[in-house]
């Protein structure tokens, strides 16, 4: 399931506590037009919206939006961190062994059903991270011919 797109606003950078700029809106929406993007992806997008921005200033500004709850972080193992634009859902993901692609994996049951560790050793779980691997439709079919 992807998420739908949802119109970048000035408000919902301040809302965050974020300074608007034309690269954080582009970063923005170059991540929630995307599909788990790497970084240099991002930058790339970035470029192409608003011309030229140093991959530092692409750092920082994914720290930031990361930060404020406003795209999530992903580091499938093995893997350059990716970045998405569906939050607040504690979605999981599946990733390719072959190719690296990843895609998004709803909840099977309920509302977060993860959320119920068997221990929790006395933390507030707010998240879980369930990450499925295996092989595309791309990469299995190649594999079997």
């Amino acid at each position: 399931m992807t998420s739908p797109r949802r119109p970048i606003t000035a408000d919902e950078l301040r809302g965050a506590g974020l300074r608007v700029t034309a690269a954080r809106v582009a970063l923005l929406e170059t991540v929630r037009d995307g599909d788990h993007l790497g970084v240099e992806a991002i930058a790339s997008g970035v470029r192409d919206r608003v011309g030229h921005i140093s991959l530092q200033a692409v750092y920082e500004a994914l720290h930031a939006l990361t930060a404020a709850g406003l795209i999530r972080r992903i580091e499938p193992a093995g893997s350059p961190a990716r970045f998405e634009g569906r939050v607040g859902d504690n979605h999981h993901h599946v990733v390719c062994r072959s190719c690296g692609v990843v895609a998004d994996v709803d909840c099977e049951v309920g509302e977060a059903p993860c959320l119920t560790a068997s221990e929790d050793h006395g933390f507030t779980i707010d998240e879980a991270e369930v990450i499925y691997w295996g092989l595309c439709p791309s990469c299995s079919t190649a594999r079997s011919s």
